[in-house]
């Protein structure tokens, strides 16, 4: 069923900034409506329409094209839009793109889960292609020709025999007055002028000229700055404060409490609001805080880390049981046992967090940085207590997303300061806030065990996982009764042919808010899984990569990566002595992907990583140059998480503050990179943004053994000090 909006025709019109007869061509996403409508939206139609418009053509030849996925770095500006011009028969040059607002009837605005292109893969290049027929009939039908002898290209429709034409301008009224095509003619991939080919991304230019404007860029007239004092150890409450100090800050306007929401979890906080960013945060530092930290100090990471092992002790909840993995692992010749450890970790976007808002007659209107505008609208209307259709949210470039942006406490925080002094505010997070404040990535603990014939085939295989839980946290429901689905996510779906398997989850309690990381947590069950493969195959004596192929006997998509894998990183070619390479490879919700990695032991005993060759597979490619920078930055960012800076606490505080004591990966650090793309095409559309990540780490330790003989079992670790 399609949902209403509120908004009005003319105030549509105006924020999309289209005026004159148009277009509009929309998509429905329910099941039972999956193409596109047109309606004529003339400038002096007082009628709004219920189903949202992608596409909007004017008299005068302006194209836009609605984009509904955020674009924080992965290309969705692109490639989104690419989707709809490709049937439409437009350049990405002839058309204006604009991101969606959060309106209900623009259904799914969220960008995560790698989902953008593959949700919309055929929904909205039946929009486009509808459109174009429409174009075309009602150009036939203004030349009194068959439809058949016309065709579309370049924004215009040409008469074959005659060769005259009509601009899409020219026909966009009349178009809109016919049927819509129910199946539209997609078309063949093999006359794609877009889709599959290196197109140059539209933000690019924009973002190297700073023309780009990302939410920490936002202004309007007469607005105002926030910073907000937060308390240091969370899950403290405050008690009161003292602003007599902040109060004489020049600049300084007001004082007023605010209230950071993360699902069920809720801080309240002190906001100093003044002229300008700097007088806001000079006045944040001469604030006087009262806390109760409620026995929260008393957190730290290392006992927090024991506990979690001696909680590995349990037996934990079933998450995926096939065939009698306790019968067979007793009776295994061979056992084999280890224990893995992963980090809290930290998103850290390069754009910290922010959000511009502006509260006026019980609505209100915000700028920002998000992963979701709907994300945002319905967020901050639970909590400020108003309709959904009484928010409007304006999308900016996001410098940075990673899943942090997921969550919608910064956009509440604006509102509520916003509404609080009935003044527009802008709020900003430093660098140490983002980093100390959370939400984090879940600490995750895997305790493995494998039973192995005398031939070194493996008969029985367990992965527990021992973690706290994301939903946990800020779900206001959360049942303990059942092994966690997001926690265990992938572990039981590799396509490695064991009979016998038993995988588990242990929960742990845990007062840290907590959320999705790029690649959620195959990003931290990857490792222990595909590492703890690697060691099968030494204890049976053979190749890691033939190993993992004599367990792949039936054809599969990750049988294909791994052969690729070992084709193009010349896999069977000996490596002087100090060298090794390591491989893994992982698929999940998102997509798959495989990496194999070459480092060499230096003359100090340090490791440098050489290179990374990577094989993603994805089916069908909107834009290859895309794809390639996709997985380059996802293997930065496991590089990152495996050999530098973890997440850690001392009496309730985050110990790591800024890019000093939470570092990345630098440039001189960064190996040679080589990605190659399996896509045969096809109805199976997978994800790019973050497939790239789960299998850098176990390979990259997987090679560290073979050139070293060190395991390595636990992250983050340090490439200058391996044993």
């Amino acid at each position: 069923m399609e949902q209403s909006s509120n908004i009005a025709r003319r105030k549509f019109l105006k924020i999309t900034g289209i005026t004159g007869a148009a277009l509009v061509l929309g998509v429905g996403f329910s099941e039972k409506d999956k193409i596109a409508r047109v309606f004529n939206m003339s400038a002096d139609a007082g009628q709004s329409h219920e189903l949202t418009p992608y596409i909007f053509i004017e008299k005068s030849g302006v194209i836009t094209i609605m984009n509904p996925k955020a674009e924080m770095g992965q290309g969705t500006y692109q490639s989104v839009p690419a989707l709809i011009a490709e049937e439409l028969e437009v350049s990405l040059e002839q058309v204006i793109v604009k991101f969606t607002s959060g309106q209900a009837k623009y259904k799914d605005q969220s960008t995560g889960g790698s989902s953008s292109v593959n949700s919309n893969y055929f929904p909205l290049r039946n929009v486009g292609a509808s459109a174009k027929e429409m174009l075309i009939i009602a150009a036939s039908k203004q030349w009194n020709v068959p439809v058949a002898e016309c065709y579309a290209e370049n924004a215009k429709v040409f008469h074959k025999p005659s060769g005259k034409s009509l601009t899409y301008g020219q026909l966009a009224e009349p178009a809109s007055k016919l049927d819509v095509p129910q199946k539209p003619k997609l078309k063949d991939p093999r006359d794609f002028k877009i889709l599959g080919k290196q197109v140059a991304r539209q933000d690019i230019p924009l973002k190297v000229s700073g023309k780009a404007l990302f939410g920490i860029d936002a202004e309007v007239p007469g607005m105002l700055y926030a910073s907000i004092e937060r308390c240091p150890v969370l899950g403290g409450k405050l008690v009161s404060f003292d602003d007599s100090a902040a109060l004489k800050i020049k600049g300084v306007q007001r004082v007023v409490k605010t209230e950071r929401v993360l699902g069920k979890i809720k801080y309240m906080g002190v906001a100093v609001v003044a002229d300008n960013y700097w007088a806001a945060l000079q006045g944040r530092k001469a604030l006087k805080v009262q806390w109760d930290y409620q026995g929260y100090d008393q957190f730290n990471s290392r006992d927090y880390e024991q506990s979690l092992r001696v909680l590995s002790k349990k037996e934990g909840l079933v998450a995926h049981n096939e065939g009698n993995f306790d019968r067979q692992f007793a009776g295994a010749p061979h056992k084999i046992e280890a224990f893995y450890e992963t980090p809290f970790v930290s998103h850290s976007p390069m754009e910290p967090m922010n959000c511009l808002a502006q509260w006026k007659d019980g609505k209100v209107e915000v700028w920002l940085s998000s992963q979701g505008a709907e994300w945002t609208r319905d967020t901050i209307a639970e909590s400020l207590g108003i309709s959904k259709e009484d928010v409007y949210v304006n999308m900016q470039f996001n410098g940075g997303g990673f899943g942090r942006r997921i969550l919608q406490d910064f956009a509440v925080e604006a509102a509520g300061i916003s509404r609080a002094i009935n003044k527009p505010v802008k709020v900003i997070w430093t660098r140490e806030d983002d980093t100390q404040l959370g939400p984090f990535r879940p600490m995750t603990f895997s305790a493995m065990k494998a039973g192995l014939s005398n031939d070194g085939k493996v008969t029985a295989f367990q992965h527990k996982v021992i973690s706290p839980s994301i939903d946990a946290t800020t779900a206001a429901k959360y049942d303990k009764s059942k092994a966690d689905e997001t926690m265990v996510e992938g572990i039981s779906s590799q396509p490695y042919e064991i009979p016998n398997m038993k995988n588990t989850y242990v929960f742990s309690d845990i007062h840290l808010p907590l959320t999705w990381w790029r690649s959620v947590t195959a990003s931290t069950v990857a490792f222990p899984h595909e590492s703890f493969v690697d060691e099968l195959a030494v204890a049976a004596g053979k190749d890691p990569l033939e190993y993992r192929l004599e367990m792949l006997t039936k054809p599969s998509d990750t049988k294909r990566v791994l052969t690729k894998l070992k084709e193009v990183s010349g896999w069977d070619k000996p490596l002087p002595a100090g060298k090794g390479r390591g491989i893994a490879q992982w698929v999940f919700f998102a997509g798959l992907c495989g990496h194999v990695v070459e480092v060499s032991k230096q003359k100090d005993n340090s490791i440098k990583v050489d290179k990374v060759y990577a094989v993603i597979d994805l089916g069908t490619v909107v834009n290859p140059d895309n794809v390639r920078s996709q997985v380059e930055g996802a293997i930065v960012m496991a590089l990152t998480a495996a050999t530098k800076d973890a997440i850690t606490f001392e009496n309730g505080k985050t110990m790591q503050s800024n890019f000093h004591n939470y570092r990345m990966v630098r440039m001189n650090e960064m190996p040679v990179i080589e990605v190659h793309i399996l896509a045969e095409g096809g109805p199976v559309i997978k994800g790019v943004g973050e497939p790239g990540l789960p299998s850098l780490a176990p390979a990259l330790c997987n090679a560290i053994f073979a050139a070293t003989g060190t395991r390595i079992r636990k992250l983050p670790f340090d490439l200058n000090k391996i044993a």
